[in-house]
């Protein structure tokens, strides 16, 4: 066994220091090489780039350390005491460990989101200062009966169920996290089964309101450009508001957009139509903003819900149904699903096919497929 001293460079710039265990490796049933590892996280950090005489101490003070660590363990090993499972990492705090975990995801903002908001309602759930000694089924059970019975919203209603669904999601991958690094004894998560997850309401418009929309009056010109910008192309309001021009390409064969979706960081190019391309207007210096002055909040939503209305749609619409309508009338006007997926920059086909199930044509043939009857009241 080779005991060695790792880094991984984290989303804030730091280095966590963890010791790997190389035992050599093995030829699985396809023929493919795989090395056998295991790590053991320090919880100890370095400056990723040490300016200051104060934070190069700190650096060779916790090296230091660290390298201390690594003796131990490699002694261990010498001696025939090693276990994967260090008592030690039993007292420590879980809030702490997950805390740790959200981190590390920073980078994937809607991920990083959802385990802040779990780490929020776990804040609530149990003291701080709860350690690994205590966590057992019956605190991941009880923190599920917590998000059904106690958890509230910001505006104080209770979670939706796909709400409970992420919030326990993240939980339980932190506690499968802690087991496989020796934190827990036991796989606690054995008997317990998760959310269910609940079919979300997708409001869109229809083409008929989208015509309506177009030639009602809104407040805000750059508003109502950049919100029948995104039904013709089905970009997220995120990548819409930080949209430069550079991005904006001008090319003899059409219009593209090519840049970095906000929430998966993938780099995507997207065409767009001539018409898609005038709600632009003039192009001005490429490091400009394309929608100056568009901005997220109730004042704008509320006029989105105001615009409707002057239009004749009663629909509960927020700028995300842009998005939604995109995809809708792509579909019913043919494209295929995985061009829709494509162009919504989807990951997985699966996220698409809620759409399908929307404008079912089939589904549609079928409630008036039954002879009409003569019926006498």
């Amino acid at each position: 066994m080779k005991i060695s001293l790792k880094k991984k460079k984290l989303a804030s710039g730091k280095l966590s220091l963890y010791i790997e265990y190389y035992k050599g490796s093995h030829i699985d049933n396809n023929g493919i090489k795989k090395h056998n590892r295991d790590f053991e996280y320090l919880k100890m950090y370095l400056n990723g780039d040490p300016k200051s005489p104060k934070e190069k101490k700190e650096n060779k003070e916790t090296l230091t350390l660290a390298e201390n660590i690594l003796a131990l363990r490699q002694a261990d090993v010498i001696k025939g005491k090693y276990e994967i499972k260090n008592t030690n990492k039993l007292k420590t705090s879980f809030l702490t460990y997950y805390t740790q975990l959200k981190e590390e995801r920073y980078e994937s903002k809607g991920n990083y989101d959802n385990w802040d908001a779990a780490y929020k309602h776990l804040e609530k759930y149990c003291s701080s200062s709860i350690t690994f000694n205590e966590i057992n089924e019956d605190f991941i059970k009880n923190f599920k009966k917590y998000l059904i019975e106690k958890a509230l919203t910001k505006s104080g209603t209770p979670l939706s169920q796909n709400s409970k669904y992420t919030y326990f999601n993240k939980v339980k991958a932190a506690i499968k996290s802690a087991y496989e690094e020796g934190y827990l004894e036991k796989n606690i998560l054995k008997n317990i089964k998760g959310f269910e997850q609940g079919e979300s309401t997708r409001e869109y418009l229809t083409h008929n309101e989208l015509q309506a929309l177009a030639t009602a009056e809104c407040k805000y010109i750059m508003l109502k450009n950049a919100f029948l910008f995104s039904c013709l192309c089905g970009l997220r309001w995120s990548d819409i508001n930080k949209m430069i021009w550079s991005e904006v390409r001008d090319e003899d064969n059409g219009f593209r957009i090519i840049f970095k979706q906000k929430k998966t960081d993938g780099l995507e190019y997207l065409y767009i139509s001539d018409q898609a391309r005038e709600l632009l207007g003039e192009r001005t210096n490429e490091s400009d903003r394309v929608f100056v002055g568009l901005k997220y909040g109730a004042h704008f939503n509320a006029e989105i819900l105001r615009w409707c209305m002057r239009a004749g749609i009663t629909k509960h619409i927020t700028f995300h149904s842009a998005r939604h309508t995109n995809a809708v009338l792509l579909l019913e006007n043919g494209a295929d699903i995985y061009t829709v997926s494509k162009r919504l920059g989807h990951k997985e086909i699966r996220t698409t096919e809620i759409y399908a199930k929307i404008i079912d044509k089939k589904m549609k043939e079928a409630a008036n497929i039954i002879p009409k009857i003569k019926i006498e009241l």
